[in-house]
């Protein structure tokens, strides 16, 4: 089966839930979001082209800049998807809180998917996720981001590996 990425119906469908902002998740300290272990997307509505901002937003962790150069942003981005991100988690909770706070500048232990942090409005980028409780959530973001490289080519533009 081919999974659909870029139909939040069809994500529906396959037990994705959320689609909140990251300023909405941000805003609530994302008490919407199930303890449970699972995975997550983050994506990015609409089709206009991407502005990358000179610096990362996100938290230096470890007095680690997460910034990379502008060529290095336009070299991984996947033109033909909204899905920026494919992430896994032991507490889908805990760790989108980690992530939150990081892209609010905090020094946190979340560098995975820290280039959506250089993308203008990146509190307009949406996250869902999908608790797997009888599940690996390491195999299921596995299998999601095999699914991903077959139909585009490549991974998801803030997925650095596989």
């Amino acid at each position: 089966m081919t999974f659909r990425f870029d139909d939040p119906s069809h994500l529906s469908e396959h037990g994705f839930a959320g689609f909140f902002t990251v300023q909405e998740l941000q805003e609530t300290r994302c008490r919407s979001v199930p303890s449970e272990p699972g995975v997550y997307l983050v994506v990015r509505p609409g089709t206009t082209p991407p502005i990358f901002l000179r610096g990362s937003i996100g938290g230096h962790f470890k007095d680690r800049d997460p910034t990379v150069t502008t060529e290095k942003l336009i070299d991984k981005w996947v033109e033909s998807t909204s899905v920026l991100y494919i992430g896994k988690a032991g507490s889908l909770r805990n760790r989108l809180k980690q992530y939150m706070d990081f892209g609010l500048g905090k020094p946190v232990g979340h560098h995975g998917g820290r280039y959506i942090w250089q993308l203008e409005h990146s509190t307009l980028l949406q996250l869902c996720w999908k608790a797997t409780p009888d599940q690996d959530p390491a195999f299921v973001e596995s299998h999601l981001i095999q699914n991903f490289n077959q139909q585009h080519g490549r991974l998801p533009f803030a997925n650095l590996r596989f």
